[in-house]
């Protein structure tokens, strides 16, 4: 197991082969799909033969980036995932998906901000962004406790029936002069 980065709370490490059933039960769950797809949970083959792959070579690729499994430092429990992936022309995607267990603990802000720090201090990202439902209300709270700002709401173009989508989706970012500023003071 490759430990990516620890927080007091939290140990992210890369995903195996040996994630399917983690994966599986997270994404099983109708409320923490509900703003991803609507709610349907991903077949346990589509996690094995497509997702879990996908991850492994995202760390071949891109040195200190992909997505992380996590889990409970106290524990070892996993919890969900968080990523901070390139987009060309955009920056560095961040994203969370947690168990709904966990919700409301201050895990997801406390990954992305570890995250954020580690893109700005030792990576080189200039932009980190992230992006929600408009009705995604606790994601929007923890990208802004995160320190990324509204940039913009567009229209939800997704292939999934998702309850609000008509509100459409909204991008939040941070840059690393901001990021430096609001540390700094």
């Amino acid at each position: 197991m490759r430990i990516f980065l620890e927080t007091g709370r939290l140990r992210l490490r890369q995903f195996s082969e040996d994630d399917v059933d983690n994966l599986f039960g997270l994404n099983s769950d109708p409320e923490v799909m509900r703003y991803i797809n609507g709610g349907k949970p991903t077949p346990r083959e589509e996690i094995r033969d497509g997702i879990i792959p996908f991850h492994l070579g995202v760390y071949q690729r891109f040195d200190g980036f992909g997505t992380w499994a996590a889990d409970a430092r106290s524990s070892g429990d996993f919890l969900g995932w968080f990523h901070f992936r390139p987009v060309e022309g955009k920056g560095i995607d961040l994203g969370y998906r947690l168990r709904r267990a966990v919700w409301g603990n201050g895990y997801a802000t406390e990954g992305s901000r570890a995250l954020i720090r580690k893109g700005f201090t030792d990576l080189g990202v200039q932009r980190v962004f992230g992006h929600s439902m408009a009705v995604n209300t606790a994601s929007r709270r923890v990208l802004e406790k995160s320190g990324l700002a509204l940039v913009r709401t567009f229209r939800y173009e997704g292939p999934d029936v998702i309850a609000g989508s008509e509100h459409g989706e909204v991008e939040y970012a941070l840059t690393k002069a901001q990021w430096q500023a609001h540390t700094a003071s």
